[in-house]
């Protein structure tokens, strides 16, 4: 770990990394086993330096793939190449989360899912495809921005159908590792293993399908898997960063399957639910934390729930190192030291990225015309720079290619008007939003 010491200041390498070293190194899959000391840091540590540790592992052994967490009850293990570890020196198989079957991880439930308005619409297509499977909402599809609970959500799915019936084949796995699988297994000549292997689920779930962006051949698989598995009425489950229809790259064919089942958007949490989410982590970990810093905490992390339950472990973890609660104004400088700051969203950051969420050129929001492809981003423009920023009028015609005020209102009010009836309008509002402000 002594690489680390490079990317991180002084005082959060001793905070997250004095107590933690490798467990085992299992050479037959590249997977390191990384000993942490407690729940707070493995969660801070697998959300906030997870990159950073990959990278550092990779640098001394080049086989190294992937990283598991892994709370040590004792000294933790350091790692010598290919050494095995004693069965009694082993972690308990209840902290080795995964599991290597169906990839699931158990904490994923909906017993600890938050449901919020943000969330409410996703939450009740996935009880609908729990009672239904292959038959309500097939495929469903959500989409969201990053950190929101799509995995969370995907996988309380999974593992509620391992509870009701553990002879049902269930599979989760990333878009990316799926396509690793499919790339090696053309190479070594063994696709109609790799064919076979998925056929054979109940329920698949697939998360990051945005990863397949112009990775034809992957898409071609994913194309034929899916009809394979939803012809003999098996579950298909998709998670994205963005609507369908707004994803790049990839073919009309496999977007209209993904558009043929339930699409369901989960949004920036309201304060409300950013406050449940809070005091619902407290309750699993049983802990107390003040209600004045949790209404802050609530109050000033605004759209990534992982940021929110990161910040939360930091204050816990600083708490118990200094042996009491934080007051209010330390939690406000462990905040300003460890999250990035809200970034300033410009007039021009609002069209750009508009015009990406609609596929079409930013130039075209700036000229007279009056194709029906551009009008309806361009009052989306006018109505957010109006709602969000409370820009003028005036300004706002003149920043759009020197309209005239009038049609800035008529704008306005026609948007602010649809969202009221449109539902498909209200989505897409949400996504803009969350690209506006939730990745910062």
């Amino acid at each position: 770990m002594s690489h680390l010491e490079l990317d991180v200041s002084k005082a959060n390498f001793i905070t997250w990394f004095k107590n933690t070293a490798i467990h085992k190194f299992d050479t037959s899959n590249g997977m390191v086993y990384l000993a942490v000391p407690n729940a707070f840091v493995r969660d801070w540590l697998q959300n906030k330096y997870h990159s950073s540790i990959l990278r550092a592992l990779r640098e001394n052994l080049e086989s190294v793939r992937c990283v598991e967490y892994v709370i040590h009850k004792g000294s933790p293990m350091v790692f010598q190449e290919q050494r095995e570890v004693s069965v009694n020196q082993q972690m308990e198989l209840s902290e080795l989360y995964v599991d290597k079957e169906d990839n699931l991880n158990p904490k994923y439930t909906f017993e600890n899912f938050i449901v919020g308005s943000f969330n409410e619409l996703a939450y009740a297509a996935a009880q609908a495809v729990i009672k239904n499977p292959g038959i309500s909402y097939n495929p469903l599809f959500i989409y969201g921005g990053t950190g929101l609970g799509k995995t969370h959500l995907i996988q309380s799915i999974g593992n509620s159908f391992k509870k009701i019936d553990r002879n049902k084949k269930i599979h989760y796995l990333s878009a990316e590792r799926f396509t690793t699988e499919c790339v090696d297994a053309i190479r070594n000549n063994k696709a109609h293993l790799f064919k076979e292997k998925y056929r054979r689920f109940d329920v698949l779930i697939m998360d990051d399908i945005q990863f397949l962006s112009g990775k034809e051949k992957t898409q071609e698989e994913v194309f034929h898997l899916f009809n394979t598995l939803y012809d003999n009425n098996k579950q298909i489950i998709f998670s994205s960063d963005k609507a369908p229809k707004q994803i790049l790259g990839i073919e009309e064919r496999l977007k209209s399957r993904f558009e043929g089942g339930m699409i369901a958007d989960i949004s920036s949490p309201e304060y409300e639910s950013r406050l449940a989410i809070l005091n619902a982590k407290l309750k699993i970990l049983n802990y107390l934390v003040p209600e004045e810093i949790l209404e802050y905490v609530a109050s000033v992390i605004q759209n990534n729930i992982r940021e929110l339950e990161g910040v939360l472990n930091l204050i816990m973890i600083h708490g118990q190192l200094k042996k009491r609660d934080l007051v209010i104004n330390e939690v406000k400088q462990l905040i300003k030291n460890n999250v990035k700051p809200q970034k300033t969203i410009s007039i021009n950051d609002v069209i750009k990225i508009i015009a990406n969420f609609y596929n079409i050129d930013e130039r075209e929001l700036y000229q007279k015309t009056r194709k029906k492809e551009v009008v309806k981003p361009r009052q989306i423009v006018m109505y957010i720079l109006r709602e969000d920023f409370n820009t003028s009028y005036p300004y706002i015609g003149h920043k759009l290619g020197g309209r005239d005020h009038t049609t800035v209102i008529h704008a306005y009010e026609k948007i602010k008007s649809d969202l009221t009836r449109d539902n498909l309008l209200s989505q897409e509002m949400d996504q803009i939003k969350t690209l506006l402000y939730g990745n910062v």
